[in-house]
This record gives C-alpha cells, structure tokens and sequence, in this order.
C-alpha cells in the first residue's frame, strides 16, 4: 500500500499553532518595512533548499502516488521557479506605490496606491499538486511582505514531510511555519483570526473555509474547481486537439483543478476525432490494460477513496446507458483506473454533474453550438473553459457568451502557468487571483492615500454654508453635469 494510505495522521498540537501564529504578530508588523532585497532574499533561500532537495521529492512523489519524475519537473518544480524567478525580477517594481490622476474634485491634491502586507496569512493546500500549490502562493505571500504559516494536505505525507523540513531550515516560526495534520489541524488554524486566507480545494470546502473567515472578517483568495468544459467544432485541428486534450486529461491522473472535465465534439467529425484519441492513449501509455497499467507515465489515483469515487461515477453511467469508447478498467485497490473515453452518457449521470477529478472524460456530439452554449449556462460558472476551433465567429460567439475564471482557445491548461495573467476562478470556482502581480496583490492591502497642501480651497465646502459657499457647492454641481433642483 502506497503512505497514503495510512489511516492515522499525526495532528498539531493548537497550543502549539496558537502561540506561533501570536509570535508572527511581532514580525508581520516589522515587515512591513521590509526593503524588495529583504523579501528577495527570502524567496532566493527558498528557492536554494527547494533545489537542493529535488531528489527527496522525486521520492516523495512516488511514494505517495507514484508520480512520475517528469511529471514532478513539469507540474510541480517548474511551476514553482517560474513564480519565484517572476518575483526576484519585478517584486521591487510591484512595490511602488502607484500613482493616480486625481479626478475634477480632486485637483490640488496628489494620490497614490500604496501596497502594504496583509499580515499574517494562512495557505491551505490540496492533494493533488502539493508542492504547487503550497510553495507557489508562499512566494507571492513573501513577495508581499506577509508572515504565513501552512497546512499541506494530510493525503500527501511523504511530500508534506520534505516541504515542513525546508521551512524549517529556511525560516524561524515566527516568519513561516508549517502544520501537519487533518480536519483539526485545519480547523484549529481557521479558528485563529488572520488577516488573509488563501484555500485551494473544492467549493464544497471553500464553503466551510469562507465561513470561519468571515467569524473574524478575515479577507480569502479561493481557487476552487468545478466541471470545466471543453468544445471541438467542424472546423478544429483534430489531431492537435486530441494530442493536447489527451495531455491534459490524463496528466496527473486527471487529478487537476483546470483539467478538460467534459467534452463536445461536433457530429460531423466526432468519429474521426475519436479515432485520434484513440491512437494518442495506445502510442503513450499501451495498447491493452495491462500495458497502460504497468506504464511508468500514468500517476495513480491518491488513494483507494478516491478511486472508488471514480470507478462508482463510471459505473453509474455505465449502468444507465453510457458506451465505453476506451478504457474501464479498475482496480481500487492499487488506485489504479486506465485513461477512460466515454459516449452517450445520460444528461442526469453523476459523472455529468460531479467534477470528475480522476482518468475520465465523457465526450457529447453536437450539432447546434447554441444548445452547447444554453447546457454551459445552465451550470455553475466553471473554472476553465477550451475551445477548438479554426472559425474565428465560432471562437468570439463562445467567449462572449459563456464566462468562466479562465480559458484557452486551441489549448487547454495554459492559463494556469502563464505568470502575467491572473489565475482565479468566479464564483462556485473561486474568489480572487493568484500568480505573478496578480498574487502579490492578493496578498497585499492595497491602502488609498491622498495629500492635500491647499486647505483654503476645501475650506470652501465648510460650513457654515454662507452665500459664497452655496454658489461654490452649486458650481462644482454645474461642472459634473448632475440635473439641479
């Protein structure tokens, strides 16, 4: 059985939680004066015990659901140096305050945005990309000046281990400090009045998160997920589209948050674009069952709980009436389900409601892409959307009548590892954004200041109001063009 699997998790003490989270207060404020060398710092001596453990994480990976050391590169380190390289070169940049023009009531005076640290925050981090998503907002956090203390997931303990010991090495508590555990580690530190809470999991969780925020009137950033869908029109490069639907489908195990989560594929070229995943599946991971299960390329399934999650939702549409295109195959126990085409699946399927999250893709013709458009509306705003297509009034009729945290057009997944957009979600997929500029702001106070040095002119507005003020007040009316009395 992989650690995973362990059914007792080592809890943190809250006493223990509580007194570092109160020894961070001392440093949040001084680091509010934190110099971009000070933060730059920091982030470069991440960096250094990061890289200098690379080979415990190739370790780490593998033992909790054997993750291939490609894919450890692809989705996990890389994502991670980007964030920090885009950091160390702009965060002295993202500093500064930033000025304003100041509107027709505010001439005389001078105004700017300045960016102070949130304060202590706290990162709850998922599963499914547990390096990603712990390591990659903590540099956005440091960026900004914050004291941050975090709580990896529980489902990854060998992972989790080589993160706590980095932090240990690199920093003193009372800067940044990591909590092992489950539920009560999580709900020992939501208990603690921060001053920010990043989450990334499930809405359902979110929920939950959102809500003991909002005992403190804590501020969140929240990446969630929800079922992203994906179109192929007539017009689609089809082999491209399968080659990178196929890529980012199965990465991980489809244990992605921005993965392909359903697909349409328009009638006319449905047979031929299924014949090219076809081929894809076989060249990449094997021909027959046997062979993609042996392959060295395919992540498993976290755990046994979470297979059999997913092996009941393709059960479930199998039983009412969904075709196996490719793929079926389970095994819960060695986590393991093979890369999974599915067609005619019923509307009311499970798989057609729950976000999926795991080796499986229904795929729907389609004929009228209004209808497509009507059955995305009729969800919650998802947090991805792709499109296919080589029609640029099917590409502009899409995106401006759907809405959704990102997309991509002749791609999927992008979105997420391009560091000057913002990543986030709307809605039931998330509150807020994250990389780059975006996540520096996310973890920054975006305080408003204004200097006046002409304290005659707005004496004018003063009572009491006299005649020479009235016609004052009534002038500057007049100016903004508001209808008079």
């Amino acid at each position: 059985m992989n650690a995973i699997n362990a059914s007792v998790y080592t809890e943190s003490d809250p006493v223990k939680m509580r007194a570092v989270f109160e020894a961070q207060q001392e440093t949040a404020i001084r680091w509010r004066q934190s110099t971009a060398a000070e933060r730059i710092e920091r982030i470069k001596r991440l960096r250094e015990a990061m890289l200098a453990r690379r080979d415990d994480f190739y370790a780490a990976f593998a033992s909790d659901y054997r993750k291939p050391e490609a894919e450890v590169d692809v989705t996990e380190l890389m994502p991670v140096l980007d964030e920090m390289r885009h950091a160390i070169g702009r965060v002295k940049r993202w500093m500064k305050p930033n000025r304003v023009w100041p509107t027709s009531l505010m001439i005389m005076t001078k105004a700017w945005v300045q960016y102070q640290p949130r304060g202590r925050v706290l990162i709850i981090a998922p599963w499914n990309y547990p390096l990603n998503l712990c390591f990659g907002p903590l540099v956005s956090a440091l960026a900004a000046g914050n004291t941050v203390i975090l709580k990896p997931s529980e489902m990854m303990p060998a992972v989790s281990k080589v993160m706590a010991e980095i932090i240990r090495e690199v920093f003193p508590e009372n800067e940044v400090a990591l909590f092992e555990g489950s539920l009560p580690t999580s709900q020992a530190l939501l208990d603690l009045p921060f001053d920010h809470i990043f989450f990334t999991g499930s809405p359902m969780v979110g929920k939950i998160v959102m809500a003991a925020a909002a005992k403190h009137l804590t501020s969140v950033t929240l990446e969630l997920g929800g079922k992203s869908p994906t179109i192929v029109d007539e017009t689609a490069d089809l082999k491209t589209a399968a080659e990178t639907l196929m890529w980012g489908k199965f990465l991980n195990a489809g244990q992605t948050c921005v993965a392909p989560d359903y697909l349409y594929v328009h009638d006319s070229v449905k047979d031929a674009f299924v014949r090219e995943c076809r081929t894809i599946l076989e060249a990449r991971y094997g021909k027959s069952a046997g062979e993609q299960k042996a392959s060295p390329d395919l992540t498993r399934i976290v755990n046994p709980r979470h297979a059999g999650r997913v092996a009941g939702l393709l059960q479930e549409a199998v039983d009412n009436g969904a075709r196996l295109l490719t793929g079926g195959d389970v095994d819960v126990d060695s986590c393991w389900i093979s890369p999974t085409l599915l067609d005619q699946v019923p509307p009311n399927a499970k798989v057609m409601e729950e976000e999926i999250f795991g080796p499986v893709l229904p795929i729907i013709a389609y004929d009228d892409l209004n209808q497509v458009i009507a059955d995305i509306n009729a969800r919650p705003k998802p947090l991805a959307l792709y499109l296919w297509s080589k029609n640029q009034g099917n590409i502009d009729f899409v995106m401006q009548n759907t809405t959704s945290g990102g997309a991509c057009i002749n791609h999927c997944m992008m979105q997420f590892v391009h560091g000057n957009l913002p990543f986030g979600g709307v809605n039931n997929s998330g509150i807020g954004h994250a990389h780059g500029h975006y996540g520096f702001k996310a973890f920054s106070h975006e305080r408003a200041v204004v200097r006046s040095s002409f304290i005659m002119l707005v004496k004018l507005f003063f009572s009491p109001y006299d005649a020479t003020r009235l016609k004052v007040i009534k002038a500057s009316l007049a100016s903004l063009k508001l209808p008079m009395p």
